[in-house]
């Protein structure tokens, strides 16, 4: 019983991980295109990313620490 617990514990956290690397790769893609068809707007852009990749890594914090 003990190792089913820490086979489903490591599949939630490494899920959870996942998720938040590709939610990073994605804010992170999606700000470059942004930025390449507004450079005006880089600095409004690089706050709101850094905001939503912050957020992005809570997901894996969580996973991590809850699982």
């Amino acid at each position: 019983m003990q190792i089913l617990a820490e086979i489903t514990g490591n599949i939630t956290g490494t899920m959870g991980c996942f998720a938040a690397a590709f939610s990073v790769a994605l804010i992170g893609t999606k700000a470059t295109d942004a930025v390449g068809r507004n450079p005006g707007a880089a600095s409004k852009i690089l706050v709101q990313s850094i905001l939503g990749m912050a957020l992005a890594e809570a997901v894996a914090f969580y996973s991590l620490f809850l699982a």
